[in-house]
């Protein structure tokens, strides 16, 4: 079939680019829009490499087998204009998708709810299309290669252009459109330059570009999809929120009401930062993190030193700064962004340092030497696994004074043998001789204290003295009656072995099976009607 376009095999190439560049934007895309829900861990992201790798096999299987049984550009340029729509589509249905999977397996699954949902969401928003495009390397070799000659040469090019295409594919959704426009925008921008590609293909081929009916419906339903779709919100059922948007290493969402305003990085799980607008005591672990102090002395010395590594919105820094006088508090924060939001919106403290960087490469990069440690450094749900680590509490370790105090917090109670509060214990235990743990009332998290100081609960008792705070010695004597001793065991985490987001999947699945155990048994009893009624 002859087609003007295709006598230069720039075009050919070109096509190449732009279905690699699209696939690995997709792929970015991807993460970004199921971390709001299940996170951003390894496990998610082997999940969409998964199922993405599915989709390109089966796809260059389909495509080298109808370039063989039907060498028409027609179809595959038809094929790329299905798979524009589908990718434009996303920013529409998929969050509604993702809540439907979620909704439908929560009943129906007893163990690894979120890898399953995860996955199935996964092949239903990304499978299809990311398959359309899969069948183009192997169209576009049977329309370049002419004779056996060349075909080598050829074959190079189309990949090299495939390759360069992914290159940008990667590096553009994660540092200009995703922060600049965010991840539902994104997946418009790339299904336009595919649509905008087959556009081109179709005028310039000799066919009637009117009768090319693909090309003016898919143009007209990309409109529409730009005009529903470019809501960024994916707690789209949440019509209060104060702040929702995106930076490089997160999804963001404040929320705030007449008492207190609070930072969620993700739309399903968990609250990151808190701020009490009459200034108390936020709640939860953020006060139990204010016993470390204490314990490190805080009224004896002068000059205290607090390093937060995972400083959020600073709720512990700025509560610190409010009960302690005469102390130097820095905090290391990776996410710029949350930074920014702590200063609009949670009023964090003008006069604390903030650092921009990883928590552990930030202590790599120092010298010195703190009272008290505070270690709060989760992303989404789960703890990276280089701050998890013996040489990661090693290097805490080694930035203490030698009376000083490391706080960790670990958000994921469970009391299952082997749970990942087990392991993080363990691995204290096995680089500080005093560790001690509280269980935060009515709250998933323990606080984990940890140091030298053989004599740290009585310092900490000595130093309650705050005259002018009833509230702060109220609560010191009762994380006082909470504590308890740790001893050294044998799960322990390396930089080697650190397998972090599979325990902390456990535990999410734990929490999981409780939450919905309750709605489980009300449709037992009394069908759709009662949890209807309970909702």
């Amino acid at each position: 079939m002859d087609r003007p376009i295709l006598r230069n095999k720039i075009f050919l190439y070109l096509t190449e680019f732009f279905a690699g560049m699209s696939v690995m934007a997709v792929e970015l895309g991807a993460s970004r829009l199921l971390a709001p829900y299940f996170s951003s861990s390894q496990i998610v992201w082997t999940i969409i490499i998964g199922t993405i790798m599915i989709a390109m096999a089966l796809g260059n299987l389909y495509g080298g087998r109808k370039a063989d049984k039907d060498p028409n550009p027609d179809k595959l340029y038809g094929r790329i204009i299905i798979a524009g729509i589908w990718i434009a589509l996303i920013p529409v249905v998929g969050k509604y998708i993702i809540i439907g999977v979620s909704a439908l397996l929560v009943f129906a699954v007893n163990s690894n709810f979120l890898v399953i949902a995860a996955f199935v969401a996964c092949m239903i928003i990304f499978v299809f299309p990311l398959f359309l495009l899969g069948t183009v390397t192997p169209s576009l070799v049977k329309f370049t290669v002419d004779s056996l000659d060349d075909s080598g040469s050829i074959v190079g090019k189309l990949n090299a252009f495939n390759t360069i295409g992914s290159i940008i594919g990667t590096f553009v959704p994660t540092f200009i459109s995703i922060p600049a426009v965010g991840t539902s925008v994104t997946f418009l921008i790339f299904a336009g330059i595919l649509l905008v590609l087959c556009t081109v293909y179709f005028a310039s081929s000799k066919v009637n570009f009117i009768k090319a009916k693909k090309v003016p419906i898919s143009m007209v339903i990309f409109i529409l999809c730009c005009f529903f779709g470019h809501n960024n919100s994916f707690a789209f059922w949440e019509s209060n929120l104060t702040y929702e948007g995106e930076s490089i290493y997160n999804y963001l969402k404040v929320t705030e009401d007449s008492e207190r305003v609070e930072l969620s990085t993700n739309v399903l799980f968990g609250v990151q930062s808190v701020y009490m607008k009459n200034k108390a005591l936020a709640g939860g672990y953020y006060d139990y993190a204010m016993a470390g102090p204490f314990m490190g002395g805080v009224n004896e010395k002068d000059g205290f030193r607090i390093l937060m590594l995972g400083n959020g919105t600073g709720t512990t820094a700025t509560q610190c700064k409010r009960y302690f006088d005469d102390v130097y508090i820095e905090g290391v924060e990776i996410d710029q962004k949350i930074t920014d939001l702590a200063i609009k919106y949670f009023e964090f403290p003008e006069n604390i340092p903030v650092t921009t960087y990883d928590g552990r490469a930030y202590l790599n990069a120092i010298e010195d030497k703190f009272d008290v440690i505070m270690v709060d450094a989760y992303q989404d749900i789960t703890i990276p696994f280089q701050m998890s680590s013996v040489e990661f509490f090693t290097l805490v370790r080694d930035h203490l004074t030698p009376d000083g105090v490391m706080v960790v917090n670990m958000n994921m109670k469970s009391n299952k043998e082997g749970s990942i509060n087990e392991y993080l214990t363990d691995t204290i235990c096995s680089v500080f001789p005093e560790v001690y743990t509280a269980e935060v009332e009515h709250y998933t998290n323990r606080v984990l204290y940890a140091s030298f100081n053989s004599d740290m609960l009585e310092r900490m008792r000595k130093n309650n003295e705050i005259e002018d705070a009833p509230e702060l010695r109220e609560l010191i004597g009762r994380i006082d009656t909470r504590i308890t001793p740790c001893t050294a065991g044998k799960h322990i985490m390396t930089d080697d072995k650190a397998p972090v987001e599979l325990l902390g999947m456990r535990v999410i699945d734990e929490i999981i099976r409780s939450e919905v155990s309750y709605f489980k048994d009300l449709f037992k009893e009394g069908g759709i009607d009662a949890l209807l009624d309970a909702m």
